[in-house]
């Protein structure tokens, strides 16, 4: 007789079990993606996929445990864990992000919304909001490189007095994923999208020029992470020479787009304070400068006030 080997008690823990519980399912998706080191926050990532799959909260999942997947739940859950394990992002598997308390699709045509480009936009809306209480009835903006539209409609959406605003990209892909989300969030009568390169399509100068460009070193891109240099677009991440090519362009063509009195806001890498404050006082040497910081303390972001 041929005795079978006991199967040890770990070696199917790849499987998810067709019929499993809620919590057997975030048992098993943190054992998954630990094990696989993809993923600095296991536990959310987990609970974040498997809330995309039941249409649910969080918190309702935590709260109960005992209820049951369905065995196409869980072939989803478990197929989106292992491309969590291939280090996708997780906002690309659920498609959508929040930034600035608003939901945005997210998908590989544009970044991924950051949380330090919020830092930008609040600069900014502070920017429109102190115009327009110097009983000015609108101000104007334009978010030069827009992505998936989260700067651009973040204002739209926040203050609802700023016209016209202006979303500016290369990229068709990226602008077509934009206007969706500005009829998602139910502004895309209020935003122009246009196609051009850097400020090459704007029809006019404006109050508040904002600028979120490609800022990453070529030779840099072995810093980023797995999920951003595997599954971000290239076009959006990667600046030449020392990542600031585009930067040099939009400060050299922005003195035809502004006003006695605009603000200037552009993003920039944790290294690039110098060379972006050298070249914001080469074209406009009048200007205010406020560097900002990001979470985590680095130079991240700068407003150029002109006109005192």
């Amino acid at each position: 007789m041929h005795w079978r080997r006991p199967m040890s008690r770990n070696s199917e823990t790849h499987i998810l079990p067709a019929h499993a519980t809620w919590g057997q399912a975030l048992v098993w998706g943190v054992g998954r993606l630990r094990v696989g080191a993809s993923s600095d926050t296991p536990h959310l990532d987990t609970q974040t996929l498997l809330a995309h799959i039941l249409g649910a909260s969080r918190a309702t999942l935590l709260a109960y445990p005992e209820r049951r997947l369905t065995s196409a739940q869980a072939a989803t859950f478990a197929r989106l864990v292992e491309r969590r394990l291939a280090h996708e992002p997780v906002a690309y598997l659920v498609g959508h992000r929040e930034f600035m308390g608003l939901d945005f699709a997210v998908d590989r045509r544009a970044l991924i919304p950051r949380p330090e480009t919020e830092l930008l936009v609040e600069g900014a809306l502070a920017d429109l909001r102190a115009r327009l209480g110097h009983h000015e009835h609108t101000a104007s903006v334009a978010d030069v490189g827009t992505g998936s539209g989260a700067i651009a409609l973040s204002l739209a959406q926040l203050e609802r007095r700023a016209a016209p605003i202006y979303a500016l990209d290369i990229s068709t892909d990226a602008l077509d994923l934009a206007r969706e989300n500005a009829r998602r969030l139910g502004v895309a009568e209020r935003v122009t999208f246009l196609q051009g390169d850097l400020l090459d399509a704007l029809p006019q100068p404006v109050d508040l020029l904002l600028a979120n460009l490609p800022y990453v070193a070529r030779h840099d891109q072995g810093e980023l992470a797995l999920d951003v240099r595997r599954y971000e677009p290239e076009l959006a991440l990667y600046g030449d020479e020392d990542g600031l090519a585009l930067l040099r362009r939009f400060f050299a063509q922005a003195p035809k787009y502004v006003y006695p009195d605009t603000t200037i806001g552009v993003e920039f890498g944790y290294n690039q304070r110098n060379t972006v404050e050298t070249l914001a006082r080469s074209a406009f040497p009048n200007g205010r400068i406020h560097v900002g910081a990001d979470y985590a303390g680095w130079d991240r972001f700068a407003l150029i006030h002109l006109g005192g």
